[in-house]
């Protein structure tokens, strides 16, 4: 305050205590997340290490232990435990000299240590501009991000080196210096995994042609050595597996995620799969190839390696789950012209690299050819169709902001006491429709995890656990004698004493629990997005109270108490001999009774029906299926009434903090359901509403080098430039 009234300029001096303030902040975010990311690697030597041997690094050990392919005489490839290059077997073979335990540690904090390096040099090549928040918080996601992925759990695991490929690419794209050495660094990547040569006729379309050449020699030079050191195994790679296909078990395996694989799964075999093949990974290396190029002359050079990288994937013979690294890099494209699809690519990369394909996917029958190729696909889609904006995009910093409802009374989000202002604008009420593709990943992916919470929330329910389940039923039951609310044996009985009753009643208590709300929140989604984001918050806070309650109170249904009489109309009768008869197996938890989210599920859909429906029929046909839902819950044994209590209890708390959070629901007509202005054809001019940074950006000079950040000169429209027709939003970092 003194040093400002002596200079005569107060404002400079709070100005600087708020860029002070706030960079303490990124500083102490960016410890966190470095913090985060060290956990993650502890977390990974602890799995690998702590395993048993024979369990860990069983690939390296087949490698390299006392019998395995590197060291006996003989041909790498007489079995089908080394899958590599014969330059990497030339690599691999002075490490047998080393004793097995202290390989195991060394080569797992090697590993580790490649892929630090790996984030490192990807987060210092992300596409320019960004903010500075961004360049100092990207190398700590990054870093987690890789060890959170499946390809490298899955390296470090089985004591891979799909890693070093990557890396050398990287490497020698963004931090080595000279042509000559990024040239030898991508031949010796190729060396190790010859599909990787697809870098070279990227490096020769974006001038680099040094480069292409050296990696070209270098790649020969690597391969002409392993020939001459081990003709044998030279042979058998190149010419009877045709460049590895056909090693590591069988083609067909769902670990192979590459073209070849898929189309064996799909019952494609001899010279017509083959032929297919080629024809397919043509044109997949010549699209993806077509596209990097576009995307390196747009200075976006880690998103061309990344669909390069994705494309190699697709066209090799075989591409092991340890192998699909490059899709991750993909994440660092930017899709979508609205601010409310810019999330949608990155997110499915993230989900679809660290989560098993049944967790995204349904597993259905229908399903399975897409459970099964998930990666490949993924991969695909990468190289060849996702719409990856380039830089001189009006939308690629500036997108089309989402509309809000007001805040306050009227509508929209308030300020709580309990939390910071800034977090306001997270909680407010979008009015435009949100992007289905992630609203599917969402709803997926949250029911994914809840079946797997529900389902460990049983504990040891075969000994202490069903014990402590069965005396929460005794608590209940009394409860509810000292209510007069205990009817669920009268209720039973009377049910299995009419057939039909019982045959309806159990068929609507399998078929409708699902099915009903989904298809109320695909209505609302088409017809009525403002009170989709409303009913869907709603559904899911009730969802997660009820699983707070499976956890810390397991309680036994009725038909699960023996004492009690009660027919189970739905699954038969239980053999209450065996010790786990109330598990079914491992399927589900059927201790996760109260609160019952059959009934809470039924009565959300019936309150939303009556609150958005237009008509009284409409809204009293709505509440039969809460109705009906009791009916069967209590009437087959499945639930006590007190559980009926329990779900609506915690659908209630739902609407409460949805109401809390974003305000009250929006009147119906309040918003349109799409709100995308359309950009102006030819646009050169930022509007005056635009953001400083974005407005006053210069444009970058021309550089069709594909190391330059840059965008070439002579684009129809500059990277800051805007559509003066569309509303004003923030620029994002």
């Amino acid at each position: 305050m003194a040093n400002a009234r002596h200079s005569g300029h107060p404002e400079r001096a709070f100005g600087a205590t708020a860029v002070g303030a706030a960079g303490a902040r990124v500083q102490a975010l960016r410890l966190v997340l470095w913090l985060v990311a060290a956990l993650l690697a502890a977390r990974e030597v602890e799995s690998v290490l702590g395993s048993p041997p024979g369990r860990r690094l069983t690939d390296l050990e087949t490698w390299v232990g006392p019998d395995g392919v590197l060291h006996v005489k003989g041909s790498l490839y007489d079995s089908d435990a080394f899958t590599g290059t014969p330059f990497g077997g030339l690599v691999l073979k002075p490490l047998t000299r080393a004793a097995e335990q202290a390989l195991g540690w060394g080569w797992t904090f090697g590993t580790l240590l490649l892929v630090v390096a790996l984030g490192l040099i990807a987060a210092r090549a992300l596409p320019q501009p960004v903010s500075r928040r961004t360049s100092l918080l990207a190398a700590p996601v990054a870093v987690s991000l890789l060890m959170l992925s499946l390809p490298v759990r899955n390296t470090l695991y089985l004591g891979q080196t799909s890693i070093i490929p990557v890396l050398l690419v990287v490497a020698g794209c963004f931090a080595v210096r000279g042509e000559r050495a990024a040239g030898v660094c991508v031949g010796v990547a190729a060396a190790f995994q010859p599909t990787v040569l697809l870098f070279t006729p990227l490096l020769w379309l974006t001038g680099r042609r040094t480069a292409a050449l050296s990696a070209g020699a270098t790649f020969a030079a690597c391969t002409l050595a392993a020939w001459v050191a081990m003709p044998r195994d030279s042979a058998t790679y190149w010419v009877h597996h045709l460049a590895g296909a056909g090693l590591g078990g069988p083609a067909d395996d769902l670990a192979n995620q590459s073209l070849h694989g898929a189309l064996l799964r799909l019952g494609l075999s001899g010279p017509p799969e083959i032929a297919l093949f080629l024809l397919l990974s043509g044109v997949v290396a010549v699209l993806g190839v077509r596209r990097a190029v576009r995307y390196a002359r747009d200075g976006q050079l880690l998103l061309a390696v990344a669909v390069t990288g994705c494309a190699a994937v697709a066209i090799s013979p075989t591409a092991w789950q340890h192998q699909l690294l490059w899709l991750l890099l993909a994440v660092v494209g930017r899709v979508g012209r609205r601010a409310a699809d810019r999330f949608v690519w990155p997110v499915a990369v993230i989900l679809v690299m660290t989560l098993p394909a049944s967790m995204i996917v349904p597993g259905k029958p229908l399903f399975q050819p897409l459970i099964q190729n998930l990666a490949l696909l993924a991969s695909v889609a990468a190289a060849t169709a996702v719409p990856f904006l380039l830089r001189t995009s009006p939308y690629f910093r500036d997108p089309v902001p989402n509309l809000y409802a007001p805040t306050g009374p009227e509508g929209g989000a308030r300020s709580l006491p309990f939390l910071p202002q800034r977090a306001a604008p997270v909680m407010r009420r979008a009015l435009t429709r949100p992007n289905l593709l992630f609203e599917l990943l969402l709803i997926r992916v949250t029911y994914a995890a809840y079946a797997q919470i529900r389902l460990a929330a049983a504990g040891d329910s075969s000994t202490a656990g069903r014990a402590r389940a069965e005396e929460h039923g005794r608590q209940i039951l009394d409860l509810e004698r000292l209510l007069h609310i205990d009817i669920e044996h009268w209720v039973n009985h009377a049910v299995v004493a009419a057939g039909r009753v019982e045959d309806f009643l159990s068929f609507y208590y399998e078929s409708f629990h699902f099915g009903v709300p989904l298809a109320i929140l695909g209505v609302l989604y088409w017809r009525r997005p403002v009170d989709y984001r409303w009913a869907r918050s709603a559904i899911g806070i009730a969802t997660v109270l009820a699983l707070a309650g499976f956890w810390l109170y397991p309680l036994a249904p009725p038909r699960l108490m023996p004492e009690l009489g009660i027919v189970d109309t739905v699954n038969g009768p239980q053999d209450f001999s065996r010790p786990d008869y109330g598990t079914l197996t491992e399927l589900t938890n059927q201790y996760a009774a109260m609160p019952s989210l059959h009934f809470g599920w039924a009565l959300w859909c019936g309150l939303v029906i009556v609150v958005v429906a237009p008509r009284g029929w409409m809204k009293a046909l709505g509440l039969l299926h809460p109705f009906f839902t009791l009916c069967a819950i209590v009437g087959t044994g499945n639930h006590w009434v007190l559980d009926a209590v329990g779900g609506a209890a915690v659908v209630g708390v739902g609407f409460g903090l949805t109401h809390l959070f974003q305000g009250p629901r929006a009147a119906p007509g309040s918003a349109p359901a799409t709100a995308e202005p359309a950009p102006v054809s030819g646009a050169t001019a930022a509007p005056a509403s635009a953001t400083p940074s974005a407005a006053t950006e210069p444009a970058a000079p021309a550089d069709r080098d594909l190391r330059s950040p840059q965008p070439p000169s002579g684009s129809p429209q500059d990277v800051s430039s805007a559509p003066p027709d569309r509303p004003r939003g923030r620029t994002p970092n």
